[in-house]
């Protein structure tokens, strides 16, 4: 870390006076609101320094300071602290759960509805569906000399496109081949029939590239079935952003909106996050640059299910929101354990 322990006393002490209250913050205001022990000239001169180092921007609109990205990173990596739900979070998390635990997709959407009402942020959630859409055909698409689009398509007029990264090359003659031997293996088939089945193990060819090909495609076609015909995404709280000052000009809340209306390409980024909480700001979210985006998974007999998230602005209550939502999977993974166990003493 490059800075010295009083600048970072003044950066967390802007980054939480931004966050309260969304105004750029002036050297004054933190002499008087902070016992810092310095001078706000003293002040001034660190948040130059800080300014110059890219932690701080400043509007040009106004004379104070606001945080950057960067001062938002160092800020969740390194200096904040989990906060303690009020009793009242627990209790309303507990007792809103519980009225629906026996119910799985009632109680993952109750979670997304809890998640944006207390946080006032968007919020979305992820889970498994029982999907009965029979698989209609495959096709595989080329881009580059080693990327190709696999493209899945059931007979419900569902289309999945996911980008694949081959490890070997290939032919447009032996890209055709390939998807409609797989057409042919997998057409009218669940997605839990063609998860259950054996992976292709040859192409009906001694062709050792096409095997090659074969070798390369598979592995990420079964996963694609998994993460993306068998996911139903719920979305709460899109109204909330018209409270956030962030949000305040129509633009940028339309651009807000179409970025969720996109539930095809936001899905496939959602499951390529890490588990546990995550935390993406600003331009480390590609589309995404003016948001921050946290996520959390939950569990079911141990085993990683779905997602939750919320989606807001870079100013964020990062020690709240991540606390909340940490309860809030723990919350989830318990339920569905309890379940699980009064389940089998039925049996």
């Amino acid at each position: 870390m490059d800075l010295s322990e009083r600048q970072l006393q003044i950066l967390q002490a802007i980054i939480s006076d931004y966050v309260e209250n969304a105004e750029p913050v002036g050297s004054r205001s933190i002499a008087k609101k902070y016992d810092l022990g310095v001078s706000p000239a003293t002040i001034r001169n660190e948040m130059s320094d800080l300014e110059e180092m890219g932690y701080l921007t400043h509007p040009h609109t106004s004379a104070g300071r606001v945080p950057s990205d960067k001062a938002y990173r160092l800020y969740v990596d390194d200096l904040m602290q989990k906060k303690n739900l009020s009793a009242r979070d627990k209790r309303l998390i507990n007792d809103r759960l519980a009225a629906s635990r026996d119910e799985f997709d009632a109680t993952i959407r109750h979670a997304a509805e809890l998640l944006s009402e207390i946080t006032h942020l968007a919020s979305f959630a992820m889970t498994p569906s029982v999907n009965e859409d029979t698989i209609a055909f495959i096709r595989l698409m080329p881009v580059d000399a080693r990327t190709i689009i696999l493209m899945i398509v059931g007979n419900s007029g569902n289309v999945t496109n996911t980008t694949l990264r081959l490890s070997v090359p290939y032919t447009q003659e032996s890209l055709e081949m390939l998807g409609k031997h797989m057409t042919v293996t997998y057409k009218g088939r669940t997605l839990d029939d063609a998860l259950k089945g054996e992976i292709i193990e040859d192409v009906g060819t001694d062709i050792e590239a096409l095997s090659q090909l074969r070798g390369s495609v598979m592995p990420s076609f079964m996963k694609t079935l998994e993460d993306m015909l068998n996911v139903h995404l719920y979305m709460e709280g899109m109204t909330n952003i018209f409270n956030i000052p962030e949000y305040s000009s129509i633009d940028r809340a339309r651009d807000f909106m179409q970025m969720f209306a996109r539930k095809d390409e936001f899905t496939r980024k959602m499951l390529d996050r890490d588990e546990g909480v995550v935390i993406t700001i600003g331009d480390e979210n590609d589309s995404m640059k003016d948001c921050t985006l946290i996520t959390a998974t939950y569990h079911v007999d141990g085993k990683m299910v779905g997602k939750i998230g919320v989606i807001g602005p870079t100013r964020m209550k990062y020690d709240e929101v991540t606390s909340i939502m940490e309860y809030l999977t723990n919350n989830l993974s318990e339920s569905f354990r309890l379940t699980e166990g009064k389940d089998d003493d039925k049996k």
